[in-house]
């Protein structure tokens, strides 16, 4: 496994790993999953399209997140042989994750049976643009042979969940280069609608064949070496959750679209936004850097962006462990991340416990309880899901208590409610939703605790804490503190609405039976809960009687692989001290200044912590226990100041899918491990702390190799952006509602850096890239595609005429040509299409080599300065083109011809670019070789290098032939011996 900046590479297929490597290769945007399976099939594969909310029942297991119709396939045959990894040879292969784009490719060089080699080039998204949207493309290159290529192009509707089959097959059909699919799940009575279209750069006719529930589109093409043939296969799917017809809804969609090239751009500028946010970018170590994406990534492709009533499952919408269920670790580990970065997403997540409200008093109401009590594994309803009963490794039953009694859940809920509210200030989503949960599961805690009248206290009796090791224990204090917590709060939260929304409170009063009698029983909940002190060591304990339990030696145990509990069965590990995870530990970072009630003094805290963490860190599986532990860990260790420390359990967890560290990974991602290191991250290793006032930093803990750390947070409608190093601190803010382009102030300074000490000598901090003619010279692919296109429709076109559309936008350049030339609206569309699929044919062999001469040493050499990189084009192919010359990890932001109206020589593109790298229009330097580039930059008040002669750029400030030999500190002096900056001042 190889990985660099923004990709992570497979350089080496190898079967033992293909389930493992079907969940790293995951795709998603919210809607739906899809495993990275190959796209001809591999046998024994666990191939999984999962859409977020089509449950159906199943025995057992309740009900369980259904495999839907799998889009994937397309079958080559090369003659008689059929493609497949698993026959003939493998001469090269590649397969990558584009993190920035949201991308996977990959690249085979096979040999058939019968001797004949192919150059395979595969691409693959699910639409971040469009939620229904799927795309796959594929080139196929013969290298030693001619004769017949057959593909066919299909879905895969007979699928099922581990050999339970939830779909009925309803009906199907095609016509031309069109079919769909139509099927209905067994129990839910979900239906669901799949159209798809294939296409061939060869034009050659296509097929409708296929039996039920595998609609199939074939095509045949003759092939020539080394010429290549490109296939689109674009799927589309709809299901009756979203569409009250979802076939039609599926064709009607696939008849819109536009071209590959378009979504692909539509898509990448979703991306490029929620990285502009959510990025973290370590300086000194690659591998964590990678880590730390791909697990943003995951989670970022798996969240609702558009859907507040489903969440994110415990293995994303990634793998079937776990049936889709949705945990506490939605709500403790993954909102943290989504409400300081998107909190709209966080709003959605939360939003759907709101909705499940009803499953969780129907749950209490079954077990004898008010209010309402939240399911451990819940679905699309809120019911309990958890399985009562399954089925132990010699095939005896065992009983599973964590839907009855692990209800910490309640408060995790609550928790989650209450610190987005604090971080947000959405009132108005706290008093029509928030409140509610906040409210109604602390009724449940009322009639769930116990008067022990001979202690003179409250006990909540028989449940399990987070540490899983141990069932039907008597007052966790997790779980205790936690709930005096929640009553704490939900008093607070029943004043705040009395004052500030009346009317609601006397609304849920009214529905909630929330009486004074009520709220006087809370209060005396909250004095007299039984919360554990600690001993004369500092120490707390679990449980009342974890201290009696058995001791083990860990080193019997130091060669093995896998869990403790599975060594020594659920009874051997409830009986000794073996921890899953640690509930104290736990505890004391979620309630950091009152893990106790009484709040601690500056020296109380940190002898509390070292005291619990040197008792219960050596008692805890950190290998094979939770993978939930090993982030909380790392943050605590940061407080402890041990930063080697932490950064052993931040890559234990961080690698968990990368490195497969558990050897599940091809159940599905680990989505609670994903949004706790970025947790790490922030309130570990950079040590923000929040405060009324806002996000701070006391003291960063970075691990030795780290040279610097950035990322944003979101706090109150305002943006703080922190960049840490060993030496510095410094954060600046920036208000989010201003758009594009906003002033920045500078809030905190480590006091041993002054400002100017990080600050270059000229206001210069991003540099706008125009692209064809800069960075590569794709001129000679547009003067073939509209030269194509001009001896089509009869119009004398040369390359003097098309030397005089350089800079000029694709409609532009068009009306250019045609002169006089007297076209209605639906031509200029269709003829701007057929120029547009002749150049993307043309720039589909585009390579790194074709980047001009200084291109990319100057791209590495702005990175490794700190400068902000940016495209800002005319075409709308950019995203395209970079990819295909290996630069977009090297891009901060890409303005293309979708990004904005007006185009060069208007400035809206350049000010669009400054304002996705958070820039003012003075710290910008444009790089350009068209005269409407150069007036295009000049208008937007930026600093403009001009490529090429002086009667084509003389406008510019400085002018250049080419990049070739120019490097920025060269740059820098020209540009001041020149007097055309003013120095900035510290």
């Amino acid at each position: 496994m190889d990985y660099s900046g923004w990709n992570i590479f497979e350089t080496q297929f190898d079967p033992a790993e293909l389930h493992h490597k079907e969940t790293l290769f995951t795709l998603g945007n919210g809607y739906l999953g899809t495993r990275g399976s190959f796209e001809e099939g591999y046998p024994n594969t666990s191939a999984a399209t999962l859409i977020n909310g089509v449950y159906d029942d199943v025995p057992v297991m309740h009900t369980e997140l259904v495999n839907c119709p799998d889009w994937l396939p397309l079958t080559v045959y090369i003659g008689s042989d059929r493609f497949c990894l698993s026959q003939g040879e493998i001469l090269d292969y590649q397969r990558q994750l584009d993190l920035r784009w949201g991308i996977v490719s990959r690249d085979v060089l096979w040999r058939s049976p019968g001797g004949h080699t192919v150059k395979f080039h595969f691409e693959r998204m699910i639409s971040m643009a469009d939620d229904h949207v799927l795309v796959l493309h594929c080139q196929i290159t013969p290298v030693d042979f001619t004769g017949a290529i057959a593909v066919e192009a299909s879905i895969n509707g007979n699928v099922d969940n581990h050999g339970v089959k939830h779909w009925s097959w309803l009906e199907q059909g095609g016509s031309n280069n069109n079919a769909w699919l139509h099927q209905r799940c067994n129990h839910s009575k979900i239906e669901l609608g799949m159209a798809f279209q294939l296409a061939c750069s060869e034009a050659t006719p296509v097929k409708f064949i296929g039996e039920a529930g595998s609609p199939t589109l074939t095509t045949v093409f003759q092939a020539q070496p080394g010429k290549t043939v490109t296939l689109e296969k674009i799927v589309t799917v709809f299901t009756s959750l979203e569409a009250n017809q979802p076939v039609s809804a599926a064709q009607e969609r696939l008849a819109s679209l536009p071209s590959y090239t378009t979504l692909l751009a539509a898509h990448g500028a979703v991306w490029d936004d929620l990285w502009q946010d959510c990025d973290i970018a370590i300086v000194g170590d690659s591998t964590a850097q990678i880590a730390i994406r791909y697990n943003l990534f995951q989670i970022l492709a798996a969240a609702p962006r558009h859907n507040n009533r489903v969440s994110i499952p415990a293995k994303t919408l990634s793998g079937f462990a776990y049936r889709g269920h949705v945990f506490w670790d939605t709500e403790v580990f993954i909102v943290p991340f989504f409400t300081f970065t998107q909190p709209q997403i966080a709003r959605n997540l939360l939003s759907y416990r709101y909705h499940t409200l009803e499953g969780a008093r129907r749950k209490a109401q079954a077990a004898g309880y008010e209010g309402a009590m939240y399911a451990w594994e819940s679905a699309n309803t809120g019911d309990e899901v958890t399985p009562r009963w399954v089925f132990g490794p010699d095939g005896e039953p065992v009983r599973i208590w964590c839907g009855d009694i692990e209800v910490h859940i309640n408060t995790d809920i609550a928790y989650a409610v209450w610190h987005y509210w604090q971080a947000t200030h959405d009132d108005d989503w706290m008093q029509r939703e928030g409140a509610e949960i906040v409210l109604d599961t602390a009724v449940f805690w009322g009639s769930r605790v116990e008067w022990n009248g001979d202690r003179q206290c409250y006990e909540i009796r028989d449940v399990i804490g987070p540490d899983e090791n141990h069932e039907r224990v008597d007052n966790n204090t997790f779980t205790n503190r936690m709930a005096q917590w929640h009553l704490e709060s939900a008093l607070a939260v029943y004043n705040w609405l009395h004052q500030h929304y009346p009317e609601r409170a006397a609304e849920l009063a009214q529905k909630l039976d929330i009486r004074p009698e009520r709220t006087k029983r809370w209060s005396h909940i909250i004095r007299h809960m039984l919360v554990v002190q600690p001993t004369e060591t500092k120490v707390i304990e679990q449980f009342e009687g974890f201290f009696d339990l058995e001791d083990i030696d860990w080193t019997d145990y130091q060669w093995r692989t896998q869990s403790m509990q599975a060594i020594l069965g659920v009874e051997g590990t409830n009986e000794k001290q073996i921890l899953k995870q640690p509930d104290i530990l736990m505890l004391l970072y979620l309630l950091r200044d009152t893990p106790l009630k009484t709040e601690m003094t500056a020296q109380q805290r940190p002898q509390l912590l070292q005291a619990n963490w040197d008792y219960y860190t050596p008692r805890t599986d950190h290998t094979y226990g939770s993978s939930l532990g090993p982030a909380i860990h790392a943050i605590l260790a940061c407080e402890l100041d041990e930063p080697m420390t932490a950064y052993e359990h931040f890559m234990r967890a961080a690698l968990v899918d990368i490195k497969d560290v558990r050897g599940n990974a091809g159940e599905g991602v680990h989505a609670a491990s994903a949004g706790g290191i970025w947790q790490a991250v922030v309130f570990g290793f950079a040590g923000v702390r929040l405060t009324e006032a806002g996000p701070i930093v006391d003291q960063s803990h970075l691990p030795s190799n780290w040279t610097r750390l950035q990322f944003k947070l979101q706090w109150r409608q305002r943006w703080y952006k922190f960049d840490i190093s060993p030496d510095a601190v410094i954060m600046t803010t920036q208000k989010p509602e201003v758009s594009g382009i906003s002033s920045e102030g500078l809030n905190q300074v480590k006091p041993n850096m002054a400002l100017s000490d990080r600050c270059t000598i000229t206001p210069l901090r991003g540099v706008i890239f125009d692209l064809d003619g800069v960075l590569t010279d794709t001129s000679e692919y547009h003067y073939l595609a509209w030269k194509q296109l001009a001896d089509e429709i009869g119009i004398a076109f040369d390359r003097q005429a098309n030397e005089q559309m350089r800079g000029l936008s694709r409609r532009d350049s068009l009306l250019h040509m045609l002169g006089d030339c007297a076209v209605s609206e639906a031509e200029l569309q269709e003829m701007m299409v057929r120029k547009n699929s002749y150049y993307e044919q043309l720039i589909q062999n585009l390579t790194p080599a074709d980047l001009l001469p200084g291109a990319l040493a100057l791209l590495d050499e702005l990175h490794a300065a700190d400068i902000k990189v940016a495209i800002g084009s005319s075409s709308k192919n950019a995203r395209l083109v970079c990819q295909r010359l290996g630069i977009a990890e090297r891009l901060n932001a890409i303005a293309d011809g979708y990004s904005v109206e007006h185009h060069k020589p208007a400035p809206d593109v350049f000010l669009y670019a400054a304002g996705q790298l958070g820039l003012q229009p003075h710290e910008c330097l444009v790089v350009e070789d068209a005269s409407s580039g150069v007036a295009a930059g000049l208008a937007a008040k930026m600093w403009v290098l001009g490529l090429g002669p002086v009667e084509r750029v003389g406008d510019a400030h400085i002018i250049r032939d080419n990049l070739a030999g120019l490097n920025w500190q060269q740059l820098l002096i020209e540009l001041e011996q020149s007097q055309t900056l003013v120095c900035l001042e510290s």
